[in-house]
């Protein structure tokens, strides 16, 4: 399977690791059929997890190849990643104020973005789905980067980055489907709900890799607002999310433990 999975190209590679990391989403929204509730410290825990993969993914594997292209182009080493960077949360800053969506535990009252008349259940899928969009576009970019023939870019390291984002949408669909059967959706609407928040992986992806293939000076900029685009989901949605049943201490080791994985799949496989 791996000598097959070589043989794709770039745009193919990406394509098929979103699809993995769609899958892990879809296998965690699966425990719906096994589980009704999720303890809420858990819940803290796989939020914390989810955050810690993030950052360490946002730094191992995005900003410092982008910051060592940038280098070894002869460039100012800071710029594109800054620029990149503040870009990706300007984008998702953007869509945050645009989508409708709902904080999971917030009443439709407060749901952000534009006014909708949508079911809770449908603004509760579309908050996952935001930050699933990073995810996907951060595999795209890392596939592209590889088949730019970039040094500091490595198959090793963009496997890596998919299997860590892969990690911890297992958690995530379980953190999707379970809380929308507690809505009283049947278990299969709240599987399909859960997996359905994933499906934007593989299109942010296949998207991410076609225009780093496509547009090579792009490269560092386009792995920065990856960057940028997850921290900002980390910082406004996951860290609260995690902290506000003040199980402060159980997010916090969540946080550590996905910070450790990741940062120990990049370097070992990168």
């Amino acid at each position: 399977m791996l000598e097959r999975f070589l043989t794709l190209s770039p745009v193919g590679q990406a394509f098929a690791a979103t699809l993995f990391t769609w899958f892990m989403t879809a296998l965690g929204a699966g425990m719906v059929f096994f589980f009704k509730e999720i303890n809420r410290k858990t819940l803290d825990g796989m939020l914390g997890f989810a955050a810690g993969v993030m950052i360490a993914a946002s730094f191992w594997s995005l900003l410092a190849p982008a910051i060592a292209m940038v280098e070894e182009s002869g460039g100012i080493n800071w710029l594109p990643p800054l620029v990149g960077f503040l870009s990706g949360g300007a984008f998702l800053w953007s869509v945050d104020k645009i989508l409708p969506h709902l904080h999971q535990g917030f009443p439709v009252s407060e749901a952000e973005g534009v006014k909708t008349s949508w079911q809770r259940s449908i603004l509760l899928v579309l908050a996952i789905t935001i930050h699933n969009i990073p995810e996907g576009l951060a595999v795209g970019v890392a596939f592209g980067a590889v088949a730019s023939g970039i040094p500091s870019a490595t198959l090793g390291g963009a496997i890596a980055l998919a299997i860590g984002i892969g990690i911890q949408n297992f958690p995530e669909g379980a953190a999707v489907a379970i809380p929308l059967r507690r809505e009283k959706l049947s278990r299969f609407k709240s599987f399909w709900y859960g997996q359905l928040s994933g499906v934007v992986e593989p299109v942010a992806g296949v998207l991410g890799a076609m225009a780093v293939v496509t547009m090579r000076p792009l490269l560092p900029y386009a792995l920065s607002f990856a960057a940028g685009a997850m921290i900002y989901v980390v910082t406004e949605e996951l860290i609260p999310e995690s902290q506000a049943e003040k199980h402060s201490d159980v997010a916090t080791i969540g946080v550590m433990l996905g910070f450790a994985v990741m940062m120990t799949l990049d370097v070992a496989l990168g």
